[in-house]
């Protein structure tokens, strides 16, 4: 009978086992030195401040192995003795390793395993040096104090040029280019979207990747509704100025908006085709292929409008009389940005190659981008 038990109880072992080892995990090891005693913290950086996932008393040596669940959209963590800090991010079942010196922690330690943690170290590595460039004009008696906010207004400029160009909009998916949106000086935002209508810019375009490849993640709709809100302040501020927009018909959608003059001359936006199932699409007539793009565009076009789908149709094109005359006859929505491909829409959405194309449901929602869809038809289809 007791041999029975211990059988039943080892098999109970054995599947909890088994589904223990299949559940998918990260890990981050390495070694922190010059810090014997102290006690190492691994914390989850979520949207209400750091949450403690593990702990360890170091020895000597200063080795450590940390493990936790992997995340369904990257997530943010760092190591932390006291107020030495390490930040990494997290988006696959990867081992990180890091090696420190207690004393350099936050800038000379060295990481191994994501080329994510290592953006991250090159941002942070450029926010202190920041900090120290700005305290240096805190204490430079030497000039007067409007010389040292023109100064510092231009090192922040530059900062955020850099950032911009080299991080951000590279790849506005990715998690360094995330951390990069929430990086400070001092107590305030280096990208502040409530004060800056470039920065709102910056932030709609991670907001707008976020949504196409992280739409369940919590930082998504957090960022989102950042995005949307400053967004939607801008216009308020717009139509103060301008009173040329009612400030109640501002809404916070799930969309970025694109507000645009048609080919008959009409200011179309985006967001008025709200309980419609939209195909958002950016359009060159001046390509080659153009011609048998519109054919099967108008097939499309023919078999679901009277179901709810319309178009939104941005053209790129530098001939505003050639895009004319390309979009007379066309049924659906054309709309052209005069920018081209310098336009900040094309940023916004993280385009890169033209034609591209997005959809969009009844309820304002960007759902899917080109890349994400086999079946364009059937992804309408399922949306009517």
């Amino acid at each position: 009978m007791m041999r029975h038990l211990l059988s039943k109880a080892a098999m109970v072992l054995a599947v909890f086992s088994f589904f223990s080892c299949g559940e998918e995990k990260f890990r981050v090891e390495g070694n922190i030195t010059g810090a014997k005693d102290s006690v190492l913290y691994f914390e989850n950086m979520g949207l209400q401040g750091p949450v403690t996932v593990d702990s360890v008393k170091l020895d000597a040596d200063g080795s450590f192995a940390f493990e936790d669940k992997r995340p369904e959209a990257p997530d943010f963590y760092r190591l932390r003795i006291a107020g030495q800090i390490i930040n990494v991010s997290v988006d696959s079942t990867e081992t990180i390793k890091v090696k420190a010196e207690y004393n350099t922690m936050p800038t000379g330690y060295e990481i191994e395993g994501s080329s994510e943690c290592l953006r991250i170290k090159e941002l942070t590595q450029m926010q202190i040096a920041l900090q120290n460039r700005a305290l240096g004009l805190e204490y430079n008696t030497g000039l007067s104090r409007g010389q040292r906010i023109d100064s510092l207004e231009k090192m922040l400029y530059e900062y955020k040029n850099i950032v911009k160009s080299e991080y951000i909009f590279k790849d506005p998916k990715a998690a360094s280019s995330y951390f990069a949106l929430f990086q400070t000086l001092g107590n305030y935002l280096i990208f502040n979207p409530q004060a800056d209508v470039n920065d709102t810019r910056v932030f709609a375009a991670v907001a707008t990747c976020w949504d196409t490849y992280y739409p369940d993640a919590l930082r998504t709709g957090n960022l989102h509704n950042i995005a949307v809100e400053a967004l939607k302040n801008e216009r308020i501020i717009s139509s103060q100025n301008s009173n040329t927009i009612d400030p109640a018909k501002v809404t916070t959608t799930g969309l970025i908006d694109i507000q645009l003059p048609d080919n008959k001359g009409n200011i179309r936006s985006l967001t008025e085709l709200k309980g419609k199932v939209v195909l958002l699409d950016f359009h060159l007539f001046a390509m080659k292929e153009s011609p048998k793009r519109i054919l099967m565009l108008r097939e499309l076009y023919n078999k679901y409008h009277d179901r709810g789908l319309e178009f939104y149709q941005v053209s790129l094109d530098p001939d505003e009389h050639f895009w004319k005359q390309q979009t007379s006859a066309l049924p659906w929505i054309s709309v052209r940005d005069a920018d081209g491909a310098q336009s900040s829409r094309l940023r916004v959405y993280n385009i890169s190659n033209i034609p591209e194309f997005f959809i969009i449901d009844r309820g304002n929602n960007l759902v899917k981008r080109s890349l994400q869809i086999k079946d364009l038809d059937a992804e309408i289809q399922a949306l009517l």
